[in-house]
């Protein structure tokens, strides 16, 4: 029987994502379905709800969230979307989110600021059936056995060999050519572990390469980054049981996610502009004639306020970076800029989404820039944990779920 997502959103029509929609729920062999309301239960809702909104649709949207929240429809998680410029809408969405994630099913938001890529819904979608369909294999806590995780990212590849709980080996390197940089770093990896392919009893793999990869190396297990990066990161920093954030700044979008003993019970993917992500700090160091790691340890002796900068742009945001240079300013102050710019844009746009939870964990390659985590940090005003192995977290968390399946 197909896991039943429930949609509720407002602008889907007339936007031309309703279409999109229901093809990437199909693609996941998910059934997308909204429930059947009257103008009375309408009403009804809206006045228990207690929130005043003008829209109809988005009064419509708060009746559709109590129907699944009394139990009135039966849905095995909720995806909620509106458009991003409508203040109104955002206000309902995130109430809405608050709301029905007090039944305990997996929700995720999606802003529509334009047409989006078929591949944007799809890991959302696929996220939200694999919270339902393998919770028992991400509530998983160690990893056994020999396992290969690779992680086909936008802008590197990483692989991780684990034996019995252990990480033996490792490797990664730029992304390419997918399937090339793939079986490069597994190789490497392998290398290290002084095993062969051979003696591997599991291989899974995530990431945006990760249905090209999967099928050209034969994985056992080809899963959406949001489920893995986190299971990898409550893995490594220790934090499996009780509440946890993880927070991954990418090479082109971001994700926010909260768990609940190792489990995604919320998520936020995405960004509106490489500003916001690790792209436009690797553009930064580029334009410093930095290392990236030394810009990030150049940028922890910068002040902040003495640099105005807005990475809202990746443009725009090195239009500030190239005046402020121009100016005369120190390099860690411009460093230190665009880290907080980065940060700041992160808080704005995700996690605004979601609510955080204690301990933070920051992952991925960019956890590795200590002026960003130091930014994130200061916007916080919450003490952030980077786990070892941090950049290889989608690797990792590959290898211990794979090996579930053994």
């Amino acid at each position: 029987m197909p896991i039943k997502i429930a949609e509720i959103s407002c602008g889907t029509e007339w936007s031309g994502v309703q279409d999109e929609l229901e093809k990437a729920a199909d693609l996941v062999g998910a059934k997308l379905i909204t429930p059947e309301i009257d103008l009375d239960y309408i009403k009804e809702a809206v006045n228990e709800f207690g929130l005043e909104v003008a829209s109809p649709n988005l009064k419509l949207m708060i009746a559709r969230a109590l129907s699944i929240a009394r139990g009135d429809t039966e849905a095995d998680s909720v995806f909620i979307v509106s458009c991003f410029r409508c203040a109104e809408g955002m206000i309902v969405r995130h109430a809405l989110r608050k709301y029905i994630e007090e039944t305990g099913l997996p929700v995720i938001m999606y802003s529509i600021t334009e047409m989006p890529k078929i591949g944007e819904l799809l890991i959302r979608m696929e996220a939200l059936t694999t919270v339902v369909e393998r919770k028992a294999l991400l509530a998983r806590e160690k990893q056994q056995g020999l396992t290969l995780g690779i992680d086909s990212g936008s802008s590197t590849t990483k692989a991780v060999v684990m034996k019995d709980n252990e990480i033996i080996g490792y490797h990664w390197d730029r992304t390419y050519d997918v399937v090339g940089s793939a079986s490069k770093v597994r190789e490497k990896a392998l290398e290290a572990a002084g095993v062969t392919l051979k003696d591997i009893e599991g291989l899974a793999v995530t990431g945006y390469g990760r249905f090209t990869v999967g099928k050209e190396l034969k994985a056992q297990l080809t899963q959406e980054e949001l489920t893995v990066v986190s299971k990898g990161a409550v893995y490594l920093a220790d934090r499996q049981r009780g509440e946890a954030t993880v927070v991954d700044i990418g090479g082109l979008d971001n994700k926010v996610i909260t768990l609940l003993n190792g489990i995604p019970d919320a998520f936020t993917v995405g960004g509106l502009c490489a500003g916001a992500s690790g792209r436009f700090l690797e553009i930064a160091a580029h334009r410093l004639g930095k290392d990236i790691l030394e810009f990030g340890e150049i940028a922890t002796k910068g002040k902040i306020g003495t640099v105005s900068m807005d990475s809202y742009c990746s443009i725009f945001g090195m239009q500030d970076l190239v005046s402020a240079l121009a100016e005369g300013k120190a390099e860690a102050d411009v460093a230190a800029a665009a880290c907080r710019s980065v940060a700041e844009q992160v808080f704005e746009q995700q996690l605004q989404e979601i609510d955080l939870r204690e301990p933070i964990l920051e992952v991925g390659g960019t956890s590795l820039l200590k002026g960003l985590v130091q930014q994130m940090k200061a916007v916080l005003g919450r003490e952030i944990i980077v786990p070892p192995y941090s950049q290889f977290c989608g690797a990792v968390g590959a290898a211990v779920l794979v090996s579930g399946l053994l």
